[in-house]
């Protein structure tokens, strides 16, 4: 009886969630069994998408996690198979919604790959939990990928919003969904191909992940309401907000493109290059302040071991320390070039982490891998301290 348990409650927690989902939407908008019919439908594509990739494996003889089949081919195996084909699945269930009449504002998108991605989530835990009826760490894992398969599906769930209503010149959801398979790999690579102690590393990711949602269904909302209820940049008095601001109301996702182009005046290239180096040694900084932590709190690094959750706990503080370098950097760059836009230290930043990919590449490469998943997020902190710094 606790053995069901053990795998019957967590795997309804995203049917819980589903069930908010459906309270909080709004009839008017969205018919509740247009809603409900997506969340079947991501739960009749988990399974087959298990299926899928359970034959691959057998034929292959690949794995995703790492003991079984050594780092590059979990890596393959979840960059040309997993990944994709669940993927896809989630958004086959949402298609027939997305070419519905009901399918009619941007925000639109959003929920309909938010339903599909837990239907698909209630199966999946569901199956995994109960192939792994001891330990807590796979209560961990199963817990720690609903929120990933959530904001997974809202990245090309939120392309179709946009692709409904909006034509660009670069096709919005190919891209979406290439990106997405992209995170997808590297997360599910942390959370299910390494040992316990990497799952340390998910926990940054998750943060970025709930901060971009934010902002993505925000902008959303925003361009589906009419443009004098859209919270204006200015304030009355014609004065722009402050930077005190930026730090309780973020900006919003056109600003920050907006901030990210240049129209005016030419990219100071020599702001760029010392921008790179700022932020190269900002990072060797940061983990030394990591190490000069973890000596002053008589922590030993050199017993960190993926395989060991607490064993892991202590490559927290490099973690922090180079995070942390990443923003201070970002405001350095912005405030010495005297920069109105986030280009430079945008490009500074990627600058600095391919040159940090490269090297590892050559040094140690199965830390290329920690090195891309963390990129996303290095390059965040570094747009949020530049914006902060930046001339008004």
């Amino acid at each position: 009886m606790l053995a069901t348990l053990r795998w019957l409650l967590p795997a309804t927690l995203p049917a819980i969630l589903f069930a908010v989902l459906v309270h909080r939407t709004d009839e008017r908008r969205e018919p509740p069994w247009l809603v409900v019919t997506t969340f079947v439908l991501g739960s009749v594509a988990a399974l087959i998408a298990l299926v899928i990739t359970k034959r691959a494996a057998a034929l292959t003889g690949l794995d995703e996690r790492v003991s079984a089949a050594g780092e590059s081919g979990a890596l393959f195996f979840l960059f040309a198979v997993v990944a994709p084909v669940q993927e896809t699945g989630k958004v086959a269930a949402a298609w027939p919604a997305f070419l519905s009449k009901h399918f009619d504002e941007p925000y639109d998108g959003v929920v309909y790959a938010s339903a599909s991605s837990l239907g698909f989530a209630a199966v999946e835990n569901g199956f995994v939990l109960h192939a792994h009826p001891t330990g807590g760490i796979w209560l961990a894992r199963a817990l720690l990928a609903l929120p990933a398969h959530v904001f997974f599906a809202c990245l090309w769930g939120y392309a179709l919003g946009r692709a409904k209503h909006v034509k660009t010149r670069v096709p919005l959801f190919p891209v979406a969904f290439l990106v997405t398979i992209v995170a997808h790999g590297l997360y599910a690579h942390f959370v299910y191909g390494r040992g316990p102690g990497a799952l340390l590393a998910v926990s940054p990711l998750l943060a970025v992940m709930g901060v971009v949602a934010w902002l993505l269904g925000r902008d959303l909302r925003e361009r589906g309401e009419r443009p004098s209820r859209i919270p204006s940049s200015r304030t009355p008095g014609g004065s722009r907000l402050s930077r005190l601001s930026v730090l309780t109301q973020p900006p919003s996702l056109s600003a920050v493109r907006s901030a990210l182009t240049r129209a005016d005046e030419p990219v100071k290239i020599r702001w760029v290059v010392a921008g790179a180096l700022v932020t190269l040694g900002g990072m060797i900084v940061g983990l030394g302040a990591g190490v000069f932590a973890a000596h002053a709190l008589h922590i030993d690094l050199s017993t960190v071991d993926e395989h060991d959750l607490t064993g892991a706990a202590p490559a927290l503080l490099l973690g922090a320390g180079l995070l942390a370098s990443f923003p201070t950097s970002g405001w350095l760059v912005a405030r010495a070039a005297g920069v109105r836009t986030l280009l430079e230290p945008a490009l500074a930043c990627v600058l600095a982490l391919v040159v940090t990919l490269v090297a590892l590449g050559f040094a140690a490469p199965f830390t290329v891998v920690f090195g891309l998943a963390i990129s996303p997020i290095a390059w965040v902190l570094s747009c949020f301290g530049a914006w902060i710094g930046r001339e008004a």
